[in-house]
């Protein structure tokens, strides 16, 4: 079956990246959720896509030049006012894993270090993951395969997935020869045929970001493992056709 994880929570209705919008993909349903994360100047591993807060909060400014206490005064929910009216603060990750404890949501981490090169980071999130003994329902993504080929060096027991925006020649073998057990291609470049050579090398296929029906047919059909969706409610609709 095609697993449906919600791509920065049930982000089409609720505040991206939240504690909210995660438990809103829990209740849709979602099989699992997709969180970025990045690093703060005092060393917190937290829940935010963007390096700049600017997009998504009310306020301004690099991730990296906040302590995590003032972080946290930031309200990350003013973008969805209309549907929310509530304060919603950016998450740690301890507190998404914390969270997970009480349900059985798969979690995908993506890394967001290819812009800054957050020192420490892959160590802090391994340890994170080992402490609260999610190694087995957690995926380590990201843009940077450097990043990907240390985690697994440093806890090859932790799923990892290399994130690419554009074709790769087999990508299955890639994949392959750095350690990783899946990846996470843009829909676009998610070929069907790729789907199923992946998928029957033994390399997960999980697409992002995936909310056009057509699509979410034809990845289905195609027997992928999985795609990540803005959209959980809407997606579940579609797989129920085919179970």
């Amino acid at each position: 079956m095609t697993l449906i994880f919600a791509h920065r929570g049930y982000s089409a209705l609720y505040p991206e990246n939240t504690l909210k919008s995660f438990r809103e993909a829990e209740k849709a349903d979602a099989d699992g959720i997709e969180l970025d994360v990045q690093l703060t100047k005092d060393g917190e591993i937290v829940v935010i896509h963007d390096e700049k807060v600017d997009r998504t909060t009310d306020g301004k400014g690099y991730v990296k030049d906040f302590t995590f206490n003032d972080l946290r005064k930031l309200d990350a929910g003013r973008h969805k006012k209309k549907l929310f009216s509530q304060t919603e603060p950016i998450p740690c990750l301890a507190e998404v894993l914390e969270w997970m404890k009480g349900n059985k949501i798969i979690c995908n981490i993506e890394l967001k270090n290819g812009v800054i090169p957050y020192e420490g980071m892959e160590e802090k999130v391994i340890s994170l993951v080992r402490a609260y003994n999610m190694s087995d329902r957690v995926v380590l993504s990201s843009f940077n395969h450097y990043s990907i080929v240390y985690c697994y060096r440093l806890a090859p027991e932790i799923e990892t997935a290399p994130l690419f925006s554009e074709g790769l020649f087999m990508p299955w073998i890639y994949a392959e020869s750095i350690g990783a057990k899946s990846m996470h291609p843009k829909y676009t470049i998610a070929r069907t045929e790729l789907i199923k050579a992946s998928e029957e090398y033994g390399i997960a296929v999980r697409p992002y970001t995936v909310n056009k029906e057509k699509e979410m047919h034809r990845l289905i059909s195609a027997g992928c493992s999985a795609f990540i969706t803005d959209d959980p409610v809407l997606a579940r609709k579609i797989r129920g056709m085919y179970i």
